[in-house]
């Protein structure tokens, strides 16, 4: 695939029209493409991904206020910290969650996976769509696509945001932090690019 059809790329504002209409979409981030869909409608992506009901998915936000309402529980005052010294950037926080958000995402879950990309044009599309399910942009079991090109070959049937070609992205995903009760604080769970100060 050298080139991507024009009729495919949307820009932000019909993308985010197409999204709320229960499609699912391709946009860039900060790490790796995304394949996106509204929250309700997240069970597209499995089934477009062949990917496991058993992996959760992750939620993305223009910022940390569009996320806030989602877990369902009161953001305890460590959550927000590390919020304000990971985002935007390529860190998903993984927090406990209860609520439909979290029934569409993590079916059976009890926490959902947050994340601010340090991406612009990620930022300006999640503003106006709100936030989104999202996971990389590649078939179960296949190498993350890097490019709107690679994003655009695996999936041939579904809108990219424009303009492309996309900003560099990373190339690889981001750093995952789950917050455990007892005792209090932050595990590791998956190093990526960024590691936010203080956790080893």
């Amino acid at each position: 695939m050298n080139a991507i059809s024009p009729e495919r790329l949307l820009g932000p504002a019909p993308l985010a029209a197409w999204l709320g209409s229960g499609q699912a979409a391709l946009f860039p981030t900060d790490t790796v493409p995304a394949l996106a869909a509204r929250p309700e409608h997240a069970s597209a992506l499995w089934a477009l991904k062949q990917r496991s009901l058993q992996k959760p998915l992750i939620v993305m936000g223009a910022d940390w206020t569009q996320l806030q309402p989602l877990l369902g529980l009161p953001w305890q005052s460590d959550w927000l910290a590390m919020a304000e010294t990971a985002w935007p950037g390529a860190v998903t926080l993984v927090l406990p969650a209860v609520g439909p958000t979290v029934e569409a995402l993590h079916p059976g879950g009890a926490s959902l996976g947050l994340r601010v990309p340090a991406c612009d044009a990620a930022r300006e599309l999640l503003a106006l769509s709100g936030p989104l399910a999202t996971t990389s942009a590649n078939a179960s079991g296949q190498p993350a696509a890097t490019t709107a090109l690679e994003a655009a070959a695996a999936f041939p049937a579904l809108p990219l945001l424009a303009p492309v070609p996309w900003p560099v992205a990373q190339g690889t995903a981001s750093t995952v932090l789950a917050w455990r009760p007892e005792p209090a604080g932050w595990q590791l769970l998956r190093r990526g690019a960024v590691l936010p100060p203080g956790v080893t």
